[in-house]
């Protein structure tokens, strides 16, 4: 394929999906990729995004997906309209995420898979919120095999862990911090601010007794420095 057709193939930002098919995928999508964002804000080689299509193969914009997030070690962070895998060192996003939603088809998720396993992604990890299960897979001398206890399992990559209890998936930062929502996040800096101002009149009422001990210790003659 010639020069002047590579530059003419176009490559759509867009594949006309929606995001998410219901509420409850669309608060997963967002919590995982908004929390993987914060766990690596202060790195600028680490690239986080959430439904951006990824495209592996210069010429060929038919082979593409749009994990539902996913993780890049070694590119730098900022916008872009899709991941287009040649403009970016050519390397690989190395975790990938999907939820499931009632739409979402057993065919529709082996070609996933098959992709991901095709194109080099190191860890893949599929959850559904409405059945409360969760599926990962490693990569291991080339193929993405199947992780047998995913209660308790620690990403390689990302050091997140993953604890599934009766009712739901929680996942914890390496420093032990939960996944929480943009709401949770909110209410518990409303709390931490609100304990940090009781904190400030509780040492500003004890400044105030000790002034007025002070006082009534000089008045008896008494020198409450001494």
């Amino acid at each position: 394929m010639s020069v002047a057709l590579n530059r003419s193939l176009i490559y759509p930002d867009s594949d006309g999906q929606p995001m998410a098919d219901n509420t409850k995928q669309f608060r997963w999508i967002v919590l995982i990729k908004e929390n993987l964002e914060l766990l690596f804000a202060n790195d600028p080689e680490v690239f986080v995004a959430g439904d951006l299509l990824w495209y592996p193969v210069e010429g060929h914009p038919e082979i593409r997906v749009a994990p539902d997030a996913m993780v890049v070690f070694g590119r730098p962070k900022g916008d872009r309209g899709s991941y287009r895998q040649w403009e970016e060192d050519n390397i690989t996003p190395q975790v990938v995420f999907e939820i499931l939603s009632p739409g979402n088809r057993v065919k529709e998720m082996t070609r996933k898979l098959q992709f991901y396993e095709r194109y080099g992604v190191e860890e893949y990890y599929i959850y559904d919120p409405d059945e409360n299960e969760l599926e990962g897979l490693q990569r291991k001398e080339g193929n993405l095999e199947l992780i047998e206890d995913m209660n308790g399992w620690v990403s390689p990559q990302l050091g997140i862990k993953f604890v599934l209890t009766p009712e739901t998936l929680e996942i914890y930062r390496p420093d032990g911090r939960k996944f929480l929502s943009s709401l949770e996040l909110e209410q518990r800096a409303e709390q931490e601010a609100e304990r940090a101002q009781q904190a400030t009149q509780r040492a500003e009422q004890e400044a105030q007794r000790a002034n007025r001990l002070a006082e009534q210790l000089r008045a008896l003659g008494i020198d409450p420095e001494t």
